[in-house]
């Protein structure tokens, strides 16, 4: 009997998707450039899909747009939420159609089959004594991350818990990087290049606001990110 080579099954991966309002490649390209360059380490590479629900109408040059995101260093891999043509025409280049909707919800199940719960054991955090420079990337592997020190500008700091940082964050945090919704990034002084928890990102931008350059706290809400201040009250 020959030896078993490979085993197929089901898995979710957090995949980013472009919710495009309007095609332009021209001004897609331009804008999805800067903001890349905001964070060109986490973006590059990434898989990406492309959601179609508002274009349905539109007359979609789905090549064109494929390689707009190949030259960007990005990998579209599907699309969602388009019409039949437009479903039809992806297939042809070679793109999947994901089905996806933010307002479904998961079905029930009324089985009185014996429920099995899977129990994540997290380990202690990992401590890093002192600031993270920029080029350096730390990941914490189920647990929590604590740096005793700043995240520079070009660094990047990685856990499956939550991420701490007792100083300012300029650089990049990932936490609940393995699917963990309930994790945080918690920091003294909030000037980061990008944050993402559970697959939710924002890059600097969308963090300049009320709590830019403030102690802070960001938890995912709903599918996106939320900061509050650090301590309340």
């Amino acid at each position: 009997m020959s030896e078993q080579i490979f085993e197929l099954k089901g898995n979710l991966f957090t995949l980013s998707v472009l919710h495009l309002y309007k095609f332009d490649p021209e001004q897609l390209a331009n804008e999805l450039d800067n903001k890349i360059s905001q964070a060109p380490k986490f973006f590059q590479g990434a898989p990406i899909v492309v959601n179609l629900s508002h274009l349905q109408e539109i007359d979609i040059d789905l090549k064109a747009l494929r390689q707009t995101l190949i030259n960007l260093k990005l990998n579209p891999v599907g699309v969602c939420n388009g019409s039949d043509i437009q479903h039809a025409h992806a297939k042809e280049i070679g793109l999947s159609v994901l089905n996806y909707s933010q307002d479904s919800k998961p079905v029930v199940q009324t089985t009185q089959a014996q429920e099995v719960v899977e129990k994540t054991v997290y380990l202690p955090a990992q401590i890093i004594n002192g600031t993270v420079r920029s080029g350096q990337q730390v990941y914490a592997k189920d647990r929590d991350l604590i740096v005793l020190g700043a995240v520079s500008h070009g660094a990047e700091v990685i856990a499956d818990g939550n991420v701490h940082i007792y100083g300012a964050l300029r650089g990049r945090a990932i936490a609940g990087a393995k699917g963990n919704e309930q994790a945080s990034i918690f920091c003294q002084k909030l000037e980061a290049e990008l944050v993402s928890i559970n697959g939710s990102y924002w890059i600097s931008d969308s963090l300049q606001g009320e709590f830019w350059g403030k102690p802070a706290q960001i938890q995912q809400k709903n599918e996106s990110l939320e900061i509050q201040a650090l301590v309340k009250g």
